[in-house]
């Protein structure tokens, strides 16, 4: 015997020893220091090379004209300070980043708190159980302190599905911005870095300056199947190497080339830099707005470290370097108005030290696109908890690392995009007009639904949000106003993309939500369900049936489809529900509602599993065995219950649909009232295991049949049948005081354990009623079913082995 045994998942109280992990400590300042120094290389890798073509994107328009005006690049200059300042200085450093969901932020943080602080949502399978999740509501929250226009406005909202639908299409355009930024970045990065080798290599023509990008992005995305963990040591020291040189060099080109560029700090410059130029200023603010890609980094990675260590971070290191950088630049432009502004930035530094920093720069730009293409496929992960993505696969690439994470189709689809921009448009000005249009995008969404977090989570009232959109939003609609003058020269590019992944994410979303309706409209009634007996009409078999339902209560039709067309069930039925939870983690030891349906001796059980956007269902290669020992801990709190309420509560009916018990405790297998034997001790060795498995399986006088087939399960998936392997039964130690009736109830719940895990799942074809209209037809007729032959599914996303899997045919007629 043995107890729990983290090796074999059998600890879910991990998160719950000493120091809660979602509610932290405050750190000691060396180790705040050090996660400053560690985020520098995954949070600031892209606003880190940002100076490689800022300047160059601002005067590669008609502001080229100007280029010898002093006072003009003095102008550009105090923008790109007072742009740095405003936005992700005071914004995001000081305002968003106090915005976090559990320690999480970005995108669905903020779409997060809203639905469980205002009743926003749109996900199916919701439950008042939900809302007792201890990370579900933000600390000191009442909505007793709302005003009376506030309750009418958040009424309006909860009321009108069609306002709920606008937020949710406001926060899938801003999720499909980033997911844009995965093709962006990389193309922009390493085609400005590699661009520096014409400046002293005039024979490299900028078609080989291509290519070569384009080999170091097939690298890049090729290398994302073995993970970063090997070589993400190195993001950190490579990153703040490049931001000391970028501020070296700034100081550098200041003190040669013109001191008076300190001047240009004041915001003087910034009315006369508009006064002189007009327009024609206007419109270069889409060069300016490229020193702010990267700024939404800051708050989607806040849950890899803390938001004082990305403050910290931000304002010791990166301001003054940026800062440093763009003054020297514009030092040197002052003075040198016959340069090649195509490569400003390299034309900038010592001819001796040239060499070393374009290697570095190389390595900055690898950096900062590896942190946003790791970026994408968290976004990704996230749209698909929350029912907004097709399934796609999830390949963990690090055992200590939970949030480093790799999706195969993902990548390849990335990689290809981003060989056709850099090949399609092969100029940086393109790429660039088209990533200040996501970049400006994405703040301005982000702004939005700042605004909402602060009237409807923070309780902060209408005035603090209207100055917060007055100060923030006004200056980011003129930034999106720019760019989106630029849509013609590339602009147009984020924009075709999120339209065609907005659309992915809301007819997927859309079919889904209108399955699950189908579901609830069709499902079964208990009466009927109590009119078959405890035998349900048909012979139940030794075994466990696992029967997956997007139902949270009632019967799904799937099981009266099943029971209709086949003459025998398990003994024991569990009707499992896996559903996403609006919060980033759901800790282990609330994860599971455990519930009754029917009488006790139906022997009818439902569990519902609950995931945060930011778990990964299917993640816990132990479910069957954690299920039981669930169950068993359910069945005597139940008997607690009832013998406290007397017998009337023992004689009732106990098969109430809807009552669920959350199994809430810390793991302690002696409150199940039963034991477990451990595996073979070396599992490894597959011929003494093969050889052990077919022994038992002879000696259980099962048939040759099932021996292969048990060959073949473990062939399959040798993990789970180490972990299936594992034996319960009944503690002689507490069985003599415990119930008869639970005793009963346990020793039928081994037995069908011990003969077998069945996982029974609908296979479902979704299509539009005949009366549907034509748009309707299309979107679930069409897109929505290839979509859905195209991803994954849900038994892999759900890691169910196959062998052990029945699926049952359904049609739905939405």
């Amino acid at each position: 015997m043995w107890p729990t045994d983290p090796e074999y998942g059998l600890s879910p109280n991990k998160n719950t020893i000493g120091v809660d992990v979602y509610n932290p400590p405050p750190l000691h300042w060396t180790s705040l220091l050090v996660l400053a120094y560690q985020s520098c290389g995954v949070v600031y890798g892209d606003l880190s090379t940002s100076p490689l073509y800022v300047y160059k994107g601002t005067f590669s328009g008609s502001l080229h004209r100007f280029l010898g005006e002093e006072a003009v690049v003095f102008g550009v200059f105090s923008v790109v300070f007072w742009t740095l300042t405003l936005i992700p200085l005071l914004k995001y450093v000081f305002i968003v980043l106090s915005a976090d969901d559990n320690g999480e932020g970005g995108t669905f943080a903020l779409y997060s708190l809203l639905v469980r602080h205002a009743k926003f949502s749109l996900m199916p399978n919701q439950q008042a159980a939900d809302e007792e999740l201890s990370a579900y509501y933000r600390p000191g929250y009442a909505a007793t302190e709302d005003t009376p226009i506030l309750r009418a406005l958040r009424s309006f909202l909860e009321r009108h599905r069609k306002s709920r639908t606008c937020l949710l299409l406001t926060v899938l355009f801003g999720a499909s911005l980033v997911i844009g930024d995965g093709v962006l970045t990389p193309a922009m990065s390493v085609l400005s870095s590699f661009s520096g080798l014409r400046v002293h290599s005039s024979a490299l023509t900028h078609g080989e300056v291509v290519i070569l990008s384009c080999i170091v992005l097939v690298c890049l995305f090729t290398l994302q199947h073995w993970g970063t963990r090997r070589v993400a040591f190195l993001f950190a020291p490579v990153v703040v190497l490049w931001l000391l040189l970028l501020a070296a060099l700034g100081v550098y080109n200041i003190v040669v080339w013109n001191p008076r560029i300190l001047r240009a700090l004041s915001p003087y410059y910034v009315v006369s830099f508009f006064q002189r130029t007009g327009k024609e200023g206007w419109i270069s603010l889409g060069g300016v707005l490229l020193s702010m890609t990267g700024t939404e980094a800051m708050y989607a990675d806040l849950g890899h470290f803390t938001a004082a260590s990305i403050r910290v971070a931000f304002v010791g290191l990166i301001y003054p370097c940026l800062v440093l950088q763009y003054m020297g630049q514009a030092a040197f432009l002052s003075k040198s108005p016959d340069c090649n502004i195509h490569f400003i930035f390299f034309e900038s530094i010592p001819r001796p030290i040239f060499w070393p920093v374009l290697v570095i720069a190389t390595l900055a730009a690898i950096v900062g696109s590896q942190a946003v293409i790791s970026a994408t496929f968290s976004i990704v992960r996230q749209c698909t908890a929350l029912g907004c993505f097709p399934r796609v696969k999830i390949v963990h690439t690090s055992n200590r690392i939970h949030g480093q994470i790799y999706s195969p189709e993902i990548n390849w689809i990335l990689m290809l995009v981003c060989l056709g921009v850099t090949v399609g448009f092969r100029d940086t000005d393109l790429i660039g007009n088209a990533y200040g249009m996501a970049c400006a995008g994405v703040m301005v969404v982000t702004t939005l639904l700042m605004a909402l977090v602060m009237v409807f989570v923070w309780q902060q009232g209408f005035l603090m949000a209207a100055m917060f959109l007055l100060a923030f939003g006004s200056v980011e609609f003129v930034y999106l106003s720019a760019a989106l003058m630029k849509v013609p020269q590339g602009g147009w590019l984020p924009l075709a993309l999120s339209l065609v992944v907005v659309a992915v994410m809301y007819i997927w979303h859309y079919g889904t939500r209108r399955r699950h309706m189908f579901d609830v409209q069709n499902k079964v009634s208990l009466k009927w369900l109590h009119a078959l007996g405890p035998s349900l009409g048909i012979v139940r078999v030794p075994g466990i049936g696992l029967i997956y339902s997007e139902l949270a209560t009632g019967v799904p039709a799937i099981f009266s489809h099943f029971v209709t067309n086949l003459p025998a069930f398990h003994q024991v039925l569990v009707f499992v529900c896996v559903k996403a939870v609006p919060i980033p983690h759901v800790r282990c030891y609330e994860r599971h509602l455990i519930g009754r349906i029917g009488p006790r001796e139906f022997r009818m059980y439902r569990c519902v599993v609950r995931h945060g956007y930011k778990d990964v269902p299917g993640d816990d290669n132990d479910f069957e065995n954690d299920l039981v020992v669930r169950i068993a801990e359910f069945v005597h709190m139940e008997a607690a219950e009832q013998a406290a309420a007397g017998d009337a509560a023992r004689n009732s009916d106990a098969s109430v649909e809807g009552r669920m018990a959350v199994v809430s405790r810390p793991f302690d297998l002696s409150r199940t009232g039963l034991l477990m034997r451990a595996p073979l001790p070396n599992p490894e060795d597959s011929v003494v295991v093969r050889a052990a498995a077919t022994a038992a399986t002879a000696d259980s006088g099962k048939t040759e049949t099932i021996q292969s087939l048990q060959t073949m399960y473990e062939a399959e998936s040798p993990g789970f049948a180490i972990r299936r392997r594992i034996r319960f039964e009944i503690d002689d130690a507490t069985s003599e005081s415990m119930d008869p009736a639970v005793k009963e109830e346990l020793s039928a719940l081994v037995e069908a354990k011990h003969a077998g895990v069945a996982y029974i799942m609908g296979h479902s074809y979704i299509k539009a009623r005949k009366s549907s209209s034509l748009i309707k037809k299309l979107a679930i007729d069409v897109a929505y079913t290839f979509l859905r032959k195209n991803c994954r599914g849900p038994a892999v996303a759900l890691n169910i082995p196959h062998i052990s899997l029945i699926e049952v045919g359904m049609i739905y007629y939405v």
